[in-house]
């Protein structure tokens, strides 16, 4: 975000037409959208806000065909052409983004490397064993179990290394990539919220502020789906995953891919000195990610920012001061894979892309790929594979435990509030507060002006949480997130949280505090939060 603008384009004024609708500008919206238009299909692309404006811009940019669930599992829930064809796909996007950035003469700071799989502590020498058997029989060439990595520091012991991985920056690739939509007729709309999507003989989607537009097909590429209330939410779960920077000295670090075992594992890649995005002072960029948690369900951001860091150093021992923390979504599917294509329960000619599962830049050009083909209706050997209405029976110990996890959030609404008022905030804090029956995001602006919303989620009535460090309201059950104000920032709500108006006198408290009768008190094991410190973790 510090190192790259995307173009901005004027919002939707007037009624439109087109072949296919794309909502959402992140990589699976644009790559789409680029492809279809390139085939001659007439394009709209609307954006909520700016372009790459969602999680694209928050991504570590790591491509990688090295899949984060590891492939002796995708074998067991898909099969062994299940695994081969998630290995393909990841392949070709990688191929893809390469291939357009040549062919379009985008600058992104492209790089094939090789990437590195290593054990966490404690954790058997058979895990890698298991993942090199499989990945060398659905067909990854060139994979090789290590005693050592080929370099010096860091010493991470046994590894997998595989080879010809990749990494650019996401950003400007996109820009190349609306620029090249723009040039093929595709038409660009920023700042144009969508409200409600229908699919049938015309597909329409219905913007905020009127204007609407109408298509033979649409495309819902909002990191998760807005226009699905249920369906795809059962099967997929929202973390917060953390990631810092830091700067190393220039050529000391190796260029490469890292991802270890442990659960929720890390992530490293280094973003050399020179390549457009830090300037060459001498330093690299050294980017680590991890410590994710279930969205909403925690609240310790600079205790998990300290963990990623004393996790470098014990690594990377050259690296130097931190220079940027931010934290990111990602949402894992019950078996490992993203959804894409056609929402289930909805007409034909309504089509999704969701599921990320951790490798959101080559799951959304998959998702490009793959659409772009089903909506051309061209044959593609991936569309079983990623369909949305799959059912994988050997995934439902997974598929309970998520929704039971689920389930238990709801039990927010029976317990007392995190302070008893307003006037207990500091300014630029925020907490829930009981009112009566009702439960109230309440936040005090840094002039100390106080903002009271519901606390319940639109989408489907969970409690939301203040995450103290990004300043939001964040829902635990579907990970629906908002600013500070109450306006929706990350589906599946598409649409802000409901003001209330505060209790005006001394005697409307008490009576409303009347109502609630005797609840646990805040923290105890009879209340939600049982302090296990293990909620949140994967």
């Amino acid at each position: 975000m510090s190192t790259a603008t995307t173009p901005h384009f004027p919002p939707l004024t007037k009624d439109a037409s087109c072949d296919v609708c794309v909502v959402g500008a992140g990589i699976a919206g644009v790559t789409t959208a680029y492809l279809l238009a390139k085939a001659g299909k007439s394009v709209v692309l609307i954006e909520n806000g700016r372009i790459g404006g969602g999680q694209t811009e928050r991504t570590t940019a790591h491509l990688s065909n090295a899949i984060d669930a590891r492939y002796y599992e995708i074998e067991r829930l898909h099969g062994e052409e299940g695994a081969r064809l998630t290995a393909h796909s990841h392949s070709a996007a990688i191929d893809c983004i390469e291939n357009l950035s040549l062919q379009e003469k985008i600058s992104c700071a492209f790089e094939r490397l090789d990437g590195y799989l290593f054990l966490a502590p404690g954790d058997p020498l058979e895990m890698l064993e298991r993942e090199l058997e499989v990945a060398r029989r659905i067909g990854i060439e060139g994979l090789e179990l290590l005693a050592q990595a080929p370099f010096e520091h860091p010493k991470i012991g046994a590894c997998l290394r595989f080879p010809r991985q990749a990494q650019f920056h996401p950003l400007q690739y996109l820009s190349g990539l609306a620029a090249a939509l723009v040039r093929c007729g595709g038409r660009i709309y920023c700042d144009t919220h969508a409200t409600e999507v229908s699919g049938g003989r015309q597909a329409r989607v219905r913007t905020e502020k009127g204007p609407s537009i109408a298509a033979a097909a649409v495309v819902v590429a909002t990191n998760t789906p807005i226009n699905d209330r249920v369906a795809i939410h059962t099967k997929q779960a929202a973390y917060r995953s953390y990631v810092i920077s830091a700067r190393v000295p220039a050529g000391a670090a190796p260029r490469a891919l890292f991802w270890d075992t442990q659960d929720p594992y890390h992530y490293v890649r280094l973003s050399p000195a020179g390549d457009g995005r830090h300037g060459a002072d001498g330093y690299d960029t050294l980017i680590v990610g991890g410590e994710d948690h279930k969205t909403g369900q925690s609240d310790d951001a600079p205790q998990r920012y300290r963990n990623l860091e004393e996790w470098t150093r014990s690594r990377f021992p050259i690296v130097g001061g931190v220079t940027h923390r931010w934290s990111g979504q990602v949402f894992e599917t019950i078996d490992g894979l993203a959804f894409i294509g056609r929402n289930p329960l909805d007409a034909e000619n309504v089509y999704i892309a969701t599921g990320d599962c951790g490798m959101g830049m080559t799951h959304g050009t998959i998702a490009g790929m793959l659409l772009s083909d089903l909506i051309l209706q061209r044959e593609n050997p991936w569309a079983r594979l990623y369909d949305p209405s799959r059912k994988t029976l050997k995934a439902a110990i997974e598929y309970a435990r998520e929704n039971s996890n689920t389930a238990w959030q709801y039990t927010d609404w029976l317990t007392p509030g995190e302070v008893a008022s307003a006037g207990e905030l500091m300014p630029g804090c925020g907490a829930i507060l009981r009112r009566g029956l009702t439960k109230v995001a309440c936040y005090r602006d840094e002039d100390s002006t106080v903002h009271e919303f519901s606390a319940m989620c639109p989408h489907l009535g969970g409690v939301v949480q203040w995450n103290s460090a990004e300043h939001t309201w964040d829902c635990p059950a579907h990970g629906s997130r908002f600013d500070a104000l109450g306006r929706v920032v990350t589906g599946p709500a598409n649409s802000d949280l409901k003001p209330v108006e505060p209790p005006r006198t001394e005697t409307d408290i008490a009576a409303q505090h009347a109502e609630v009768g005797d609840l646990p008190a805040y923290g105890t094991r009879e209340s939600r939060d049982v302090d296990t410190g293990q909620r949140g973790s994967r």
